[in-house]
C-alpha cells in the first residue's frame, strides 16, 4: 500500500538503468527546476514554525519539537531556542538536525506541499553585528517573540542546509541541494532591501494592499514583513503570504522590481 503521494512521484517519465548489481529501480525524483525552487522558497520563507528533528544527547533517540522559524536574507533557516530546552541541548551535543515545514488545508494532509530540510545548526553570537539584521528579520515575522527574545537563555541558531526533500504533492518529489535553498547575494543587497521595505510600508501602503489583492488576498492594512532577492512576504494579522518579483532586484533595483510587479496585469502578463 502506498501511504504518500510522493512515493509514486516518479512513475511518470521515470528513468532506469543498469548498475553493477543489476537493473536500477526507476527514479522517484523529478528534476529540480525553477518551479520547484520557487515552491521551496515559499514553504520555508512563509513558515511560522516547523517540526525540528534532533538526536537526544543521552541515548541518540530522535526527538521532534516545534520551533519558530524564519530565514536570513539568503534563505538560510533561523530558529530561536531556549538553552533550557531538550532540542537546544541536543543541538549543542550534535548539530545535525532537520526541520519540516509545509502547507496545511482541507482534505488529505499528504496532498499538500511540504519540505524537510537537513541541516547543521550553529549558534549566532549576540555580540556579532551580523546577528542584528537577523534578529530584526525574525521579529518582523514573529513580533510576539520580542517579549522573550533577549532573555539570557535564548539564542538564535542558523541551520545551514545540507540538502532537502521537497514533496509538492502527487508526482512532485524533488531532492534539493543547498544552493537550491540558499542564495549567494551581493553584500549591499540586504541593506537596499530593508530600505525598500521601510519606504513601501511608510509611503505606499495602498500599493502594498494592491499587491496583496493581486495575490488573491483581501482587506487593507497589509505590511511588507521581509524582503529578499526573489520576493517578499506581506503580513496582516496572523496571515502571511509570499509574493515573488518578476524582475531581479540585483539587476534592476528594488524600485523597478516593485513597479514592474504593480504593472502586472491580472492574467500575469
Amino acid at each position: 500500500m502506498i501511504d504518500d503521494p510522493g512515493d509514486i512521484a516518479g512513475q511518470a517519465g521515470a528513468s532506469s538503468g543498469t548498475g553493477a548489481d543489476g537493473p536500477k529501480p526507476p527514479s522517484l525524483l523529478q528534476p529540480v527546476d525553477d518551479d520547484a525552487r520557487r515552491l521551496a522558497r515559499r514553504l520555508i520563507r512563509t513558515a511560522r514554525d516547523g517540526a525540528l528533528g534532533v538526536l537526544r544527547p543521552f541515548d541518540g533517540m530522535p526527538a521532534v519539537s516545534r520551533a519558530l522559524v524564519a530565514t536570513d536574507f539568503a534563505g538560510q533557516p533561523i530558529i530561536l531556542v531556549s538553552g533550557l530546552s531538550l532540542h537546544a541541548k541536543a543541538l549543542a551535543a550534535d548539530p545535525r538536525c532537520s526541520v519540516l515545514v509545509g502547507d496545511s488545508g482541507k482534505g488529505d494532509p499528504l496532498a499538500h506541499p511540504r519540505m524537510t530540510i537537513f541541516a547543521a545548526a550553529s549558534p549566532l553570537s549576540r555580540e556579532d553585528p551580523a546577528t542584528a539584521p537577523i534578529r530584526a528579520r525574525f521579529l518582523a515575522r514573529h513580533p510576539k517573540a520580542e517579549l522573550y527574545v533577549d532573555f539570557p537563555d535564548f539564542r538564535f541558531l542558523a541551520l545551514a542546509p545540507t540538502g532537502a526533500s521537497l514533496n509538492g504533492g502527487f508526482a512532485k518529489a524533488f531532492e534539493l541541494q543547498p544552493d537550491d535553498l540558499v542564495d549567494t547575494v551581493d553584500a549591499n543587497l540586504p541593506a537596499l532591501a530593508l530600505r525598500a521595505r521601510d519606504h513601501m510600508n511608510a509611503d505606499h501602503g495602498d500599493a502594498v494592499d494592491l499587491m496583496a489583492a493581486m495575490a488573491g488576498e483581501s482587506g487593507a492594512g497589509w505590511r511588507i514583513a521581509t524582503v529578499d532577492r526573489h520576493g517578499f512576504e506581506v503580513a496582516r494579522g496572523s496571515r502571511l503570504i509570499r509574493i515573488e518579483f518578476a524582475l531581479d532586484p540585483a539587476d534592476v533595483g528594488y524600485r523597478d522590481a516593485f513597479v514592474a510587479l504593480l504593472r502586472t496585469k491580472p492574467d500575469g502578463s
